[in-house]
């Protein structure tokens, strides 16, 4: 079954989201992806962990936290 894992990043620029992107294709076993730069939010589904995408994108840099639907402004100016 596969797992959807929901995490809140700071997308503030194309090279950002470029780099995420990247690092997130190399996960292995994922199905799908999403990169909303609205709401600051990446999605991956597959056969992943919370821990697995949030320690990929720590390598490129990027500091991710779970997805809580409460905790909106995290990133906010």
């Amino acid at each position: 079954m596969a797992n959807v894992v929901e995490l809140k990043v700071n997308l503030h620029c194309d090279e950002c989201i470029r780099k995420i992107l990247k690092a997130i294709k190399k996960i292995e076993d994922i199905e799908t992806y999403d990169v909303d730069t609205q709401l600051n939010k990446v999605t991956v589904t597959g056969n992943v962990t919370e821990e697995q995408v949030i320690r990929v994108l720590q390598k490129v840099r990027k500091a991710a936290v779970k997805w809580d639907q409460d905790n909106q402004t995290l990133f906010a100016n």
